[in-house]
C-alpha cells in the first residue's frame, strides 16, 4: 500500500496550526491591553478600566463628610474585595484602613510628581482640606453659587491619559497585588491631588477591577478550542492503535481469523493490511500444519492398530525366555499410540475453532460426568453453584476439563485434595483447577500450552506425556470463545483456570 498522507506530515500540521492560532491570540489580546507584563497592562487600555473607578470613589469619598470618608471606602473594599486607601504625594494617608506599604510602593508613592499649576494643599484637623480665604461662605463652601468640584470640572491631565499617573507592584509573604492610581478629592475647596492606592488579594480579584474577565474567558475559550480541534485527530490515532493492538493479542492467542479494518490512508493504514497479510498468511501455516498432523495422525492409525494386534498373537505364541523383549516393543508401540491419539485430539480441536456451534451448557453435570470418568471422586472437591450454565460445546470443553484434572492427578500425587470450582464474574463464568503440586518452574508458565512443550521435570515416561495435554486444553477453550490461564500458587501448588461466556 502506498502511503498518499504520512502520518507525521498529517500531525506536524495539525501541530504548526494549533501553535499558530494560540499564538495569534496570544499577541493580539496582549498587544490590545497594552504590551507584556502587568506594568504595560497598567499603563495600557487594561490600566484606563481603572479610571472611571478612580473617579466614582473620588466623587463619593468628596461628596461624603470627612468623618465617613472612610467607610465610604470600606464600602467599595466590601463590594470589589480589595483594600482602598488614600494617601497625599508625601506619602501620609488620609483615608482608609491603615495599610502598610511595602518599600517599592511608598518609592513608587513618593515618585509621582503633584499636577501642575498651584501649590499642594494641605488638610486640615478634621481630615478635609482647609476652607478657602472666605471661610465658610467663601468660594471653598459648600453652600453658596460655589459647589463641591465634581470629575467633569476638572481640565484634562495629560499624565493620567498617558499612563504614567498609574502604577503597579507585587509584594511577597504574603502575596499581593499594589494598584496606584493619580487622581484627585473634591470637596470644599479647590481639587486636592492624591494618590489611590489598591491593595489586591489575589489575582482573580486583580482580573475582575481591571475588567479583564472577558479575556479570561476568551483564553479559557481558546485553550477550549484547541482541545476540540486537537480530539479528532488524537482520537482517531488512539482508537486505531486500539484496534490495532486488540487484534494483534488475538493473533497472538492462535485466533488467526481475525482481521482489521483497513480504511486509513497512512502509515496506520498500512500497517493493519501488514497484520490482516500476516494473520491470513499465519492461518494458512498453522491451520496447514494441523491437517497434515491430522492426516498423519490418522493414516497412522490403522498400522499401529494392526501391530498391536500383531503384538498380541506374538506375545501369546512366543517363547517365555523373549516375553521380557516382546513386552517393550508393546509398551513403545503404546506410547506411539498415545501420541497419535494426543495429535488427533489437537488437530480436532484446532480445526474446529471457526466451525464449532456454542451452546448453553449446564456446568455442574457436566464436570460431575468429567471428574467421574477421570475416577477421581475421591480426591477431587467440586464446588460449583448449581443451575450454572456456560457458552460452549460440549466435547470440547469436557475434553479441556478432562485434561486439567488428569494432569492434577498426576502430579499432585497423595497431597492435598484438587479443587474445582466455578464462579460467576460479570458476563463470564471462571472454571478453576487447583491442585496442591510441586507447580512448574516461573519460566515455563508462559510457554504451557504450546504444542510438545514440556517443563524439564515432566520429561520423563513415567510422569510426562507428550506435551499436547494443556495445547489441547487451549485450542478446545479458544474454539468454545473462552481464555485459559495458568499460575503456581503460595506456598505450593498449580492453578489453571478456563474464562468462558455465560449461558
Amino acid at each position: 500500500m502506498k502511503v498518499t498522507f504520512p502520518l507525521s506530515l498529517k500531525i506536524s500540521l495539525w501541530l504548526l496550526l494549533n501553535f499558530l492560532l494560540l499564538g495569534a491570540a496570544a499577541v493580539v489580546a496582549l498587544l490590545s491591553q497594552g504590551g507584556f507584563g502587568w506594568n504595560s497592562l497598567i499603563r495600557g487600555p487594561a490600566g484606563e478600566r481603572l479610571m472611571p473607578l478612580a473617579q466614582s470613589i473620588m466623587a463619593e469619598v468628596g461628596a461624603a463628610d470627612p468623618g465617613q470618608r472612610n467607610t465610604t471606602l470600606a464600602a467599595f473594599e466590601k463590594k470589589y474585595g480589595a483594600s482602598f486607601a488614600l494617601f497625599d504625594y508625601g506619602g501620609r494617608q488620609l483615608g482608609g484602613e491603615p495599610l502598610t506599604l511595602p518599600p517599592a510602593v511608598a518609592d513608587r508613592l513618593t515618585s509621582v510628581p503633584p499636577p501642575r499649576g498651584g501649590p499642594r494643599p494641605d488638610f486640615g484637623p478634621g481630615g478635609g482640606p482647609i476652607q478657602g480665604p472666605g471661610g465658610p461662605g467663601g468660594p471653598g463652601a459648600r453652600s453658596g453659587p460655589d459647589r463641591p468640584l465634581l470629575p467633569r470640572d476638572l481640565p484634562p491631565d495629560r499624565g493620567m491619559e498617558e499612563g504614567r499617573g498609574r502604577f503597579y507592584e507585587r509584594s511577597s509573604d504574603p502575596t499581593l497585588h499594589w494598584l496606584g492610581v493619580r487622581t484627585r478629592l473634591l470637596g470644599m475647596g479647590r481639587p486636592l491631588p492624591v494618590t489611590l492606592i489598591i491593595r489586591v488579594p489575589s489575582t482573580w480579584v486583580l482580573f475582575r477591577i481591571l475588567d479583564l474577565q472577558t479575556w479570561f474567558w476568551a483564553a479559557s475559550t481558546v485553550f477550549a478550542l484547541s482541545v476540540l480541534f486537537w480530539l479528532p485527530l488524537v482520537r482517531g490515532i488512539t482508537q486505531a492503535l486500539r484496534r490495532l493492538t486488540a487484534a494483534t493479542e488475538q493473533i497472538a492467542e492462535g485466533r488467526f481469523e481475525t482481521r482489521v479494518a483497513a480504511g486509513r490512508r497512512d502509515e496506520l493504514g498500512h500497517l493493519g493490511e501488514s497484520i490482516n497479510s500476516m494473520a491470513a498468511r499465519l492461518d494458512t501455516l498453522v491451520n496447514g500444519q494441523k491437517r497434515f498432523l491430522g492426516d498423519v495422525a490418522h493414516e497412522l492409525g490403522s498400522p499401529l492398530g494392526r501391530l498391536q494386534v500383531a503384538l498380541e498373537i506374538l506375545e501369546s505364541r512366543t517363547d517365555p525366555s523373549l516375553a521380557a523383549h516382546v513386552s517393550d516393543v508393546r509398551e513403545e508401540v503404546q506410547q506411539m499410540t498415545t501420541l497419535v491419539n494426543e495429535l488427533l485430539a489437537f488437530t480436532k480441536a484446532g480445526l474446529r475453532a471457526r466451525t464449532a456451534e456454542l451452546e448453553s451448557l449446564d456446568l455442574p453435570p457436566l464436570i460431575a460426568d468429567v471428574v467421574a470418568r477421570e475416577g477421581g471422586t475421591a480426591r477431587i472437591a467440586v464446588a460449583v453453584p448449581p443451575q450454572l450454565k456456560v457458552r460452549g460445546d460440549a466435547p470440547l470443553l469436557a475434553r479441556a476439563l478432562g485434561n486439567l484434572i488428569r494432569n492434577a492427578v498426576r502430579y499432585a500425587g497423595d497431597l492435598e485434595p484438587i479443587v474445582v470450582d466455578a464462579r460467576v464474574d460479570g458476563d463470564w463464568v471462571k472454571i478453576s483447577v487447583d491442585d496442591h503440586g510441586p507447580g512448574v518452574s516461573p519460566e515455563a508458565l508462559s510457554r504451557l500450552g504450546e504444542p510438545f512443550y514440556r517443563p524439564e521435570a515432566a520429561r520423563t515416561r513415567e510422569t510426562g506425556g507428550v506435551g499436547l495435554g494443556l495445547a489441547i486444553v487451549r485450542s478446545a477453550v479458544t474454539a468454545c470463545g473462552g481464555e485459559v490461564h495458568f499460575a503456581n500458587r503460595t506456598p505450593h501448588g498449580f492453578h489453571a483456570e478456563i474464562r468462558l461466556a455465560a449461558g
